[in-house]
């Protein structure tokens, strides 16, 4: 055996790249991403709302073939869950979107000036029609910024605690989150929500910065943060999650 062959026996395993799968139900084809992940003890599946996908998980070392069976064992379940997935709400012109929790219709302006404008209930974009969703995100992020960012800081001084840096982006998978190097990213998508929901996710990322778990001081301090009763926005996402994460797709 030569040299590199046995360090290599020693190097961890490349996790492979996802796959993506089909699982026959009921005359229909359903979607299936395939993931190895090295934490997993079991086959699981989730919902991927956002790519409006169900995740199959399954171990480093479980067959392909047993992974692929327990997930056509579930396909009743699949399809049922994908159905149950909320519409698309993509950015055209005449649709209604809420921002921060109350409703607008989009409006769009080819013939006007400038770039985006809020009046009267109504949120309106210049320009052409192809340039409308890039436009339309471009500045509800900027909005979301505008009102999040000093909220999270007036959290995190009554947490007595700095913050490094506050990102929007778009995040998919958690709404907010805070590292241990104080910085904190939040999903833009967030700007849909209302104002309740946003003091809790500013709340919560503070209490991370003096607790970067999920422990009763953490949640202590949380409730602490939060001008509210956290049970309320936190219901209100599990209730309206996955329908945030489809505005604009």
């Amino acid at each position: 055996m030569s040299p590199s062959s046995w360090f290599s026996r020693f190097l961890p395993k490349a996790t492979p790249e996802p796959e993506q799968l089909t699982i026959a139900h009921a005359g229909d084809t359903l979607p299936v991403t395939f993931v190895r992940n090295a934490r997993a003890r079991r086959a699981s599946l989730r919902v991927d709302p956002a790519n409006r996908r169900i995740v199959l998980t399954a171990p480093l070392r479980m067959a392909r073939g047993t992974a692929v069976n327990f997930a056509e064992a579930q396909a009743g379940w699949i399809a049922a869950r994908l159905g149950r997935l909320p519409e698309r709400r993509p950015f055209v012109d005449g649709a209604e979107i809420p921002l921060f929790g109350v409703p607008h219709r989009v409006r769009h302006r080819p013939d006007a000036r400038g770039t985006v404008w809020c009046e009267n209930g109504e949120i309106h974009v210049a320009g052409r029609a192809e340039h409308l969703p890039r436009r339309l995100k471009d500045w509800l992020t900027a909005e979301l910024r505008e009102r999040l960012v000093p909220l999270v800081h007036v959290k995190a001084a009554r947490a007595e605690r700095p913050v490094k840096r506050i990102t929007v982006r778009d995040t998919r998978s958690r709404w907010g989150s805070c590292g241990p190097d104080a910085a904190m990213s939040f999903s833009w998508r967030l700007v849909f929500a209302p104002p309740e929901v946003l003091d809790y996710l500013a709340a919560h990322e503070a209490a991370h910065l003096v607790h970067l778990n999920h422990g009763p001081r953490f949640w202590a301090l949380a409730r602490a943060l939060c001008d509210g009763p956290i049970e309320g926005p936190q219901a209100w996402l599990k209730k309206n999650g996955e329908t945030l994460l489809q505005y604009g797709s």
